[in-house]
């Protein structure tokens, strides 16, 4: 097992060889945020690992790919407890991923697959009821590039929502009952407002390698808050009270949401060696350095989620095409 509190900087040639020497075979399962900051979930032989990831820390790391390696591995499903609580299980037999992350099989017993349609259909198993059954919000979020989606979260999710999606400015504009009247206030003010409930993650990525100022994006966020606050206040739909709060994105996030000069990561994360040291990060998307550069990357470390990696000395090798652009 993994050891959390291996996380700091270790090693008397390169700084920061994350949790030591692991066994191999280390599944990434992405991403995720809260209060505390972002963590990168993993599974390995002993179970579930959720490595906290900070300013400074180093991550090197090998990626398993080449002959006889699915391009993704199954991550397993995900059975719902109640409004809480949720139990994630691997995937029984470690296939590869067929749909997005999952196999056939994982895909047929993953609770969360009725979520989207739940608000149309009712049918859904009770853990996932009574997850919907708690209070929902409704949001605008606005990305680096000035795209504006709406989008719901629940009481539970509140504030890791928005992180996980990489929004850099966003406010709450609804308060629901629950997950079936928050997703008809999604699709009613998508409808009348035109906006999108789905900002692609590559859109995001090119966003954040040119953003824009926080005020141009502060001022069109408020206008499309605006704009659905008053849109909300003629629905004639019940069981939600419109709200005026904003979200914070945390300071973390602030080197990588600001201008400044940064490039694309030059390697794939889907497979090789990579050293990275993480300086700002928003959603998945990650502020970096690498050795003996002082050229500051952005990377997308969802480009790991369904890939297994070990942890070791290793180092990212930039390509000599793209040395001479630095």
């Amino acid at each position: 097992m993994i050891d959390p509190g291996a996380l700091a900087p270790t090693g008397p040639e390169r700084p920061g060889v994350v949790g030591g020497q692991p066994a191999s075979g280390t599944l990434v399962r992405g991403i995720t945020w809260s209060a505390d900051g972002p963590v990168l979930a993993v599974t390995t032989d002993d179970g579930g690992v959720r490595l906290p990831l900070e300013p400074g820390l180093w991550l090197r790391f090998r990626v398993e790919c080449g002959a006889g390696v699915p391009a993704r591995h199954c991550l397993g499903f995900s059975v719902v407890l109640g409004p809480h609580d949720a139990e994630h299980h691997s995937c029984p037999t470690g296939q590869a991923a067929e749909r997005g992350y999952q196999c056939g099989s994982c895909l047929a017993r993953d609770d969360f697959r009725f979520m989207h349609d739940f608000h149309r259909s009712g049918i859904g198993p009770p853990g996932l009821k009574a997850y919907l059954a708690q209070p929902h919000w409704l949001y605008i979020a606005t990305f680096a590039d000035g795209t504006v989606k709406v989008g719901t979260a629940s009481q539970r999710s509140k504030w890791s929502r928005l992180a996980e999606q990489g929004a850099i400015v966003a406010r709450y504009v609804a308060r629901a009952r629950d997950g079936s009247v928050v997703r008809m206030l999604e699709d009613a003010v998508s409808a009348e407002l035109g906006l999108t409930q789905v900002v692609r993650g590559a859109a995001k990525f090119a966003s954040l390698l040119q953003p824009k100022l926080d005020a141009e994006l502060d001022a069109v966020n408020a206008t499309a808050s605006g704009a659905a606050r008053a849109f909300l206040s003629t629905c004639a739909l019940d069981g939600f009270q419109p709200v005026t709060e904003r979200f914070d994105l945390g300071p973390f996030a602030a080197a990588v949401a600001r201008p400044g000069r940064r490039i694309a990561y030059p390697l794939p994360l889907s497979c090789g060696e990579h050293g990275m040291r993480l300086d700002s990060m928003v959603g998945s998307y990650a502020l970096v350095a690498v050795d003996d550069t002082e050229t500051e990357f952005l990377a997308d470390l969802a480009g790991l989620k369904g890939h297994k990696i070990q942890f070791g000395d290793y180092a990212t090798e930039i390509p000599a095409l793209q040395e001479s652009l630095f």
